[in-house]
């Protein structure tokens, strides 16, 4: 198995045997991995054609379907684990979908680049311009993501929806951080129920 770091930390959380619902699953590497090597099943929701594709390739059950229509043919309850990995930022209705992974299913894992990382704080600072980086590779005017925040605001979100957070991990490239996460952390990973 050779997955993105990002996607490794997300499989290690995943109980093998699990029922999986990966919503922008992209080509589906992370479920190809789950299925394969955790006994997992389950189903992967993306948008673009190429990628539906190429998921299909890895032996994955995809739909090809816009989040922003909301969730609502999952029945409550109808998945063990849900992944929103590096998709919330750029969804329009956050509390909606926040609110449909805890419905769906028994904990979600969600994913997102932290504003407050650092070096975004900095080129914002003392360059003057919003942040490009690795984990937000676009200009303010080319940007999917239409809502960038930082660990605090994500868990005051839950909070405000009375969704419990479960775990919080941190990375910055492939490597974990062990203290000022906010700070320090380029992206943030959460697992809510």
């Amino acid at each position: 198995m050779n997955l993105r770091n990002d996607l490794q930390l997300i499989y290690d959380w995943v109980p093998a045997g699990s029922h999986v619902l990966d919503l922008g699953c992209g080509k589906g590497e992370l479920l190809h991995a789950l299925m394969n090597e955790k006994n997992c099943t389950g189903y992967g929701v993306e948008i673009d054609g190429n990628s539906v594709q190429a998921a299909i390739e890895h032996g994955v059950n995809v739909i090809q379907a816009d989040l922003e229509k909301g969730l609502s043919i999952f029945a409550d309850h109808s998945f063990d684990v849900i992944v929103l990995s590096q998709t919330l930022q750029a969804m329009k209705d956050t509390e909606l979908i926040l609110r449909d992974l805890t419905r769906i299913a028994k904990q979600a894992i969600v994913s997102f680049p932290n504003f407050g990382y650092w070096r975004n704080r900095l080129q914002i600072a003392f360059v003057g311009n919003m942040p490009v980086s690795e984990r937000m590779p676009y200009h303010w005017y080319n940007t999917p993501n239409i809502h960038l925040c930082t660990l605090k605001d994500f868990e005051l979100l839950c909070a405000k929806n009375k969704v419990a957070v479960l775990e919080r991990a941190v990375m910055t490239g492939d490597k974990r951080i062990k203290y000022l996460h906010n700070c320090l952390g380029s992206l943030a990973f959460y697992r809510v129920g």
